[in-house]
């Protein structure tokens, strides 16, 4: 166990970062890791369904990605549209939390028009986002596109409208895809028990950890939601199998039993944090140095995950948003 940062790294060859989805969602490989046994096993995402008991719910989010990348109507300022602030008093109809480039030309009274829609900056926040009153929300489904990562490197193309959304979403407001259920299928998840519940992944994802005592940093929050159909299901469950890093951080945080609610959570899930309500968790391959890997290795062990993503690469297996998968037992 390790409460340093420098100590969550490792080396990733460029060629191994996805930058576009495999041809199907549902053939990306599988790194299995067996706790008990300390075992890692090669397989496909197509045999998850034999990892799963009688009694087993899988817990999926089903947050939809929105456009929020825009550019203002003069082509001088970006902007990513965070949320809709509920209940900012302001003279104008819609105010957005927004980052924006760049910085030194949006401070507090700057105007910007975006899709015809004149915002003014009302505020600046802590960690350094506007708040934006416009008299009308712009139209981000016509003017906006998806915020893809930045290791990409590259514009969303056409494949990423419906490739980059899993395909239960339904509840707008995520900036980043939850990106464990982008390998589900309509076909395999009518074959296995699931539910949903909703957490808008924010920008946070993507933010380095910048302390080297990780104790010390602090995690952005994010809205979620938990319906009473979800608790019951969950409560009754034998296993919680979290699909993705948010919906673990979603069931984490609330506990079981668990409670029908919405809200945020800022948890930071990081090792020595013993799991109290995921038994199984199906994730991605993360950046080094990421909060996110922080929380696989507080399912796992450092150790452990690191061997295993050793293992990853010299197999090469795809990594990131649209890379393969990782199944911890």
């Amino acid at each position: 166990m390790s409460l340093l940062t420098a100590d969550y790294n490792y080396t990733l060859p460029d060629e191994l970062i996805a930058r576009h989805p495999a041809e199907r969602r549902d053939e990306s490989r599988m790194l299995v890791l067996h706790r008990a046994e300390q075992r890692i096993e090669h397989r496909w995402f197509r045999d998850f369904p034999g990892y799963l008991r009688e009694g087993d719910v899988v817990v999926l989010n089903d947050t939809r990605v929105i456009p929020a990348r825009v550019f203002s109507d003069d082509g001088k300022i970006e902007l990513l549209f965070l949320e809709a602030v509920a209940g900012k008093s302001s003279t104008h109809g819609a105010v957005w939390k927004c980052l924006v480039k760049p910085g030194r030309k949006m401070r507090i009274g700057a105007e910007v028009c975006v899709g015809g829609e004149v915002g003014r900056v009302i505020a600046l926040e802590p960690e350094g986002e506007r708040l934006i009153a416009f008299e009308r929300s712009p139209d981000l489904e016509k003017f906006g596109e998806l915020p893809l990562p930045p290791y990409f490197g590259r514009s969303p193309e056409g494949a990423d409208a419906e490739r980059y959304q899993t395909v239960f979403a339904r509840e707008p407001g995520a900036v980043a895809a939850p990106t464990a259920g982008l390998h589900f299928t309509p076909d395999l998840l009518s074959k296995i028990p699931h539910t949903f519940v909703t957490l808008h992944v924010g920008v946070g994802t993507f933010r380095p950890v910048q302390v080297d005592d990780i104790t010390e940093h602090r995690m952005h929050s994010e809205r979620f939601t938990v319906s009473e159909a979800t608790a019951a299901a969950v409560n009754a469950a034998r296993r919680a199998v979290a699909i993705g890093t948010t919906t673990a951080r979603v069931l984490e945080s609330c506990g079981r039993p668990l409670v029908a609610q919405s809200g945020t959570t800022n948890i930071f899930i990081h090792p020595p944090y013993t799991p109290r309500a995921v038994d199984m968790l199906l994730t991605n391959f993360h950046l080094p140095k990421s909060t996110l890997l922080m929380l696989v290795s507080a399912f796992a062990g450092r150790e452990f995950v690191l061997r295993a993503y050793e293992e990853a690469i010299r197999g090469r297996y795809r990594f990131y948003s649209y890379g393969d998968c990782m199944l911890i037992v």
